[in-house]
């Protein structure tokens, strides 16, 4: 299975930064991509359901704070269990929503995260030329007493391996994986408007590095 979730997303970087102390989110580990996990012959094939799968997003500014979601667009993984043996999800940067706002400043904010801004293609998530992100099942292991999802994320391109806090349910038929809030550098995948790690001369106008995601994925059995 080639290909994932999750972030500008998934996921990641979403633009929207933060001011003076960080919250209690738990940082993802972020590495170079690894190979993607297989799964045993045994295991069960299941199938997300996107109308019930969402990605919530957050970020902050010294001017405030804005949150969204991003939909999953399709994916599929294999457990035995509850555990997750291998997998991939599909986000759709287009589908980008800003939650905390509404009219003209609603739309604008999503555009010029979409990208769709003349002149303001690259600032963010550029979803003409990458109208999708990835994440690709590599692995999960248990780190003090937390079960840790590890993945390639990929973002325009740019891939890096990450691990978060899941928790995960499965009655045989649903499986819901759930994801505690965690951080994602944006930089990491290129998306480097208003960063203080990337431009000099900012001052107040920056935005944060970090983008706070919560992942919800339910899936039936195939």
């Amino acid at each position: 299975m080639k290909r994932l979730f999750l972030n500008a997303f998934v996921i990641a970087g979403l633009g929207l930064a933060v001011t003076g102390c960080k919250d209690n989110n738990k940082e993802a580990d972020v590495a170079e991509a690894k190979e993607a996990a297989t799964a045993e012959a045994e295991s069960m094939k299941f199938t997300v359901d996107t109308a019930s799968s969402v990605i919530e997003w957050k970020g902050e500014k010294p001017t405030g704070t804005h949150t969204g979601t991003i939909k999953v667009a399709n994916g599929s993984f294999m457990a035995n269990d509850s555990v997750v043996e291998s997998g991939t999800f599909v986000i759709d940067m287009e589908s980008i929503e800003v939650t905390d706002l509404e009219g003209e400043e609603k739309s604008n904010l999503e555009a010029h995260l979409k990208g769709t801004v003349e002149g303001k293609e690259g600032d963010f998530f550029n979803v003409t030329e990458f109208p999708e992100a990835t994440f690709e099942v590599t692995g999960i292991t248990e780190e003090e007493g937390e079960s840790m999802l590890q993945g390639n994320l990929t973002i325009k391109e740019e891939t890096k391996n990450i691990a978060f806090p899941v928790n995960i349910s499965n009655n045989g038929e649903n499986i819901e994986i759930t994801s505690e809030e965690f951080t994602i550098d944006r930089t990491k995948w290129n998306v480097n408007y208003g960063s203080k790690s990337v431009f000099d001369g900012l001052g107040d106008k920056f935005i944060n590095d970090e983008v706070t995601l919560k992942i919800n994925l339910k899936a039936t059995k195939a």
